[in-house]
């Protein structure tokens, strides 16, 4: 904390050192001068503080700072002084008793990062940099080697407290209503909010994850379980540089990715590209058995009482992406920043489903499904960020201004050959399907921020935020007649228009006083629901159709206040305890809402719910972190209750299928069951013994107690889980550096059945080559081919034993080269982050 202050008071000298140079220039004779640099990277640091005092007299005090080349001259008059140099996060230098008689040129000054931190606690590694703040920790992603040539969500499921299951859904601390942000907003980059975007972006673009687990007011009060903050790298440096990466791999993997930064006094222009194919074979397997005897869907009089499904996919992913941004600086206090992303999916996946139905342990039909599925998808983004600081001191307005684009086109074509028939039929022709999706998303994102420091140590922030989304999905599907022609079924078929409007106003006001620090806010958000349903069918056969009540035309208003509380209290330089709570919402979006039932197979189908409510819940986190010279501790306790909360039950309905026949399958349906207390406590630590030896280990336990019946059944429950992660990193002779992580993912009971546990390993060599303006690095991901999630479902009408494996074991080899690029730029990067930090130092 030290360093913070001691900078906050070099601003406060600087006020007072202008108010005497005039005194000090009436008899200035002579000049001191000289250039201010980052000891290890050798690069200037700009408005780094020089101070003067007269030895003799010391209330005499002149001074200035260091321009864009780190460089600076004084006029002093004829004496002896103590000259400081001083700059944030670095060890000062201080040069005493100077008798100045002549021009004094103190040469090149180097300067160290300082052991000390802002007003955090910095812990440093190799692999992960964590930066502790009131309302969240700061990843920075460092030499990772299990990632090179992987993913966004690779890299997510390597940060502590946060996990990414088999089919990539992210989730933090066990939940997985976590909102994903990327610099801060929702964005295109992400998906609208589905995380299957992440997976095509490398983890080479990002520079930071801030894990929020308690948002201040300043954030969108949506996602219960907390904020997963993607910062992008976008480099500052002076100059031409950048990076090209380039990766191949088993089973096919193939990827190049260039970032590009040129930087001037006026305008910094920068640039990620990047283009991946991909193919990702994957496994499924089901085995349901059930408790009565019931017809296999679409055929009809022909009985079974137990389903065994096992699948295959295969999965070909072709993915372009570019980030073009420019940022012009108007004056050196204010500046403007333009940026246009645009991402193109190309995808095509194949599924082959063999199908055995039994009755009384004799097998009666044996099928083959298969269900080509294409997708085409572009999205656009457009941005503008302004900012104007008033002062050095923290006072600024930021804006933003936002525009989404996604255009989706989905194709499915699904046929079913039979292979065994002991049903006694001659002929059995299992009708073909067809489905086709187009999907619109525009979304517009207005903002404005306002900080106000009070003082040295308090601060005032306001802001409003504006999200306007629109999506429209068209569905279609097309199943065989008797004649043998695709027909509409007109049932299934629909066009879903949804729009979820989000309008906010906030302010938060934090101070420090002695060793406590505080942040308090308060949060205003309107929340606008509206829905059309385009059917054929009326409100009351739809209710029919699907077994509840449903409105084709909705429209739903939520207002709510969420207030924040975030505490830190110093105990010592290294220790400290945090307290915080957090009022959140999980709104009800998109998929969940949607009643049409997507087809996963002819047995099991998702069925949205569109009378769900918005789940809220009230989360308090208290967090202890003890740094010694080798080893740091971070630990945290954390409660939090959540009604309405949203859960998944599966039920056996009858839809309807070609010819007018109806279909008995397995529906899953999301729904609003009671309430949800989460319990847990996290532990992490990093331990460096040796110079070639790095280890970091985190634990996580949670426990879920869930509260509620639907339809007259009690689906009460409590659920203990837990997971855990373990990473050495070993430096090798020759250069080469050896990386193992590890992680596993307990069992789980579940609201209907269980899930076993899972177990993670991932390799990694890397060595520097060409003067260390490159890397190579090889890595194996899923080593044992484990990662599977398994489980055991049971109802009143049958219990499922099901198998899914998204991804096999995958090996990458990964190339990367930097021109005019330091190999560790993270120090200086870690002063920009403060410099882009919006949240306040307290």
């Amino acid at each position: 904390m030290t360093a913070k202050f001691n900078f906050r008071q070099s601003l406060a000298l600087l006020f007072f050192l202008s108010l005497n140079i005039t005194l000090f220039a009436q008899s200035a004779d002579y000049t001191i001068s000289g250039k201010v640099i980052d000891n290890d990277l050798e690069v200037p640091l700009e408005y780094a503080t020089v101070s003067i005092t007269d030895v003799n007299d010391p209330s005499k005090v002149t001074g200035g700072v260091t321009d864009i080349d780190g460089n600076f001259a004084i006029e002093v008059a004829k004496g002896t002084y103590n000259i400081e140099v001083e700059f944030i996060s670095y060890e000062s230098k201080i040069f005493k008793n100077r008798t100045v008689n002549s021009d004094l040129n103190l040469g090149t000054i180097a300067l160290g990062v300082s052991s000390a931190s802002l007003d955090e606690v910095v812990v440093r590694a190799e692999t992960t940099q964590v930066d502790v703040r009131l309302d969240k920790k700061i990843y920075n992603i460092g030499k990772d080697l299990t990632t090179a040539g992987g993913t966004v969500s690779d890299a997510l499921n390597n940060v502590p407290s946060v996990s990414v299951d088999v089919e990539g859904g992210i989730s933090l601390r066990g939940n997985e209503n976590v909102r994903i942000l990327i610099n801060g907003k929702p964005s295109a980059m992400a998906g609208f909010g589905s995380t299957d975007v992440l997976s095509q972006l490398p983890a080479d673009a990002i520079e930071r994850v801030e894990v929020i687990t308690s948002p201040s007011a300043r954030y969108d009060a949506e996602g219960t379980a907390g904020i997963l903050n993607i910062i992008l790298r976008k480099d500052k440096t002076l100059g031409f540089n950048g990076s090209l990466t380039l990766t191949g791999g088993d089973p096919a993997n193939a990827g190049a990715s260039a970032n590009i930064n040129y930087r001037t006094e006026k305008f910094n222009l920068f640039n990620t590209t990047g283009y991946r194919y991909r193919e990702s074979p994957g496994n499924g397997y089901n085995e349901t058995e059930y408790f009565e005897e019931r017809e296999i869907p679409l055929l009809e009089d022909i009985n079974y009482d137990r389903n065994i499904e096992d699948r295959d996919m295969d999965r070909e992913n072709k993915g372009f992406n570019t980030n073009l941004g420019l940022e012009y600086y108007i004056n050196d206090q204010s500046s403007i920043t333009g940026s246009i992303f645009y991402r193109n999916g190309d995808d095509e996946d194949l599924t082959t489903n063999i199908n055995d139905y039994f009755l009384n342990g004799e097998e009666r039909l044996g099928t083959t499904r298969t269900e080509l599925e294409t997708e085409e998808d572009e999205s656009y983004q457009f941005a503008v960020n302004y900012i104007n600081k008033f002062n050095d001191e923290g006072h600024q307005l930021t804006a933003d201004f936002q525009y989404d684009i996604d255009n989706e086109e989905q194709a499915a074509f699904i046929n079913e050959l039979v292979d065994n028939n002991n049903t006694g039929r001659d002929e059995i022709n299992v009708p073909r399907e067809e489905t086709n999706t187009l999907e619109e998303q525009r979304e517009y994102l207005l903002q404005a921020d306002y900080v106000l420091p009070l003082g040295e140590n308090s601060q005032f922030e306001a802001g409003y935020r504006g999200n306007f989304e629109n999506t429209v999905t068209d569905y279609e599907l097309r199943q065989e007649n008797d004649n043998g022609v695709l027909a509409i079924n007109e049932n299934q078929t629909n066009i879903f228009d949804y729009t979820e409007n989000v309008q906010a106003l906030y302010t938060q006001y934090g101070s420090k006083f002695g060793d406590f620090s505080f942040l308090l806010g308060l949060r205003l958000e309107n929340t606008n629901l509206k829905g059309n349903i385009d059917s054929e069918l009326t409100e009351a056969e739809l209710r029919e159709e699907f077994g509840f009540q449903i409105n084709t035309d909705f429209d739903n208003n939520y207002l709510g206040l969420f207030p924040t509380v975030n505490i830190i209290y110093e105990l010592g330089e290294q220790e400290n305890i945090t307290l915080g709570y957090n009022r959140r919402i999980n709104r009800p979006r998109g998929w969940f809402i949607n009643p049409f039932p997507s087809r996963n197979s002819r047995t099991n189908i998702f069925q949205g719910n569109p009378n769900l409510q918005p789940a809220f819940s009230n989360a308090f986190d208290l967090g202890y972190l003890k740094r010694w010279e080798k080893l740091t501790l971070t630990s945290s306790v954390y409660f939090q209750r959540e009604t309405d909360a949203f859960q998944r039950v599966q039920d056996n309905i009858t839809i309807s299928g070609p010819n007018n026949t109806e279909v008995e399958v397995i529906r899953t349906l999301p729904i609003n069951l009671g309430t949800n207390d989460r319990i847990g406590a996290e532990f992490g630590l990093l331990y460096n013994p040796a110079d070639w030896l790095r280890l970091n280990g985190s634990f996580n336990f949670f426990q879920f107690n869930i509260d509620g019946e639907y339809e007259g059944q009690s689906y009460s429950q409590e659920n203990n889980s837990w997971f855990g992660r373990f990473s050495s990193k070993v430096s090798l002779p020759l250069g080469i550096e050896w990386q193992t992580n590890a992680f596993y993912m307990g069992p789980s009971d579940e609201i209907q059945g269980q899930r076993d546990g899972m177990l993670s390993i991932d390799l990694a060599l890397s060595k520097d080559i060409f003067n260390d303006n490159a890397t190579i690095s090889a890595n194996v991901s899923d080593l044992l081919n484990s990662r599977k999630r398994q489980g055991t479902t049971t109802t009143d009408m049958f219990t499922q034993y099901s198998e899914f494996q998204w991804r096999q074991r995958q090996i990458n080899v990964s190339l990367i080269y930097r021109f005019n690029q330091q190999k560790n730029q993270q120090r200086r990067e870690n002063r920009d982050m403060n410099d882009d930090d919006m949240e306040g130092d307290f």
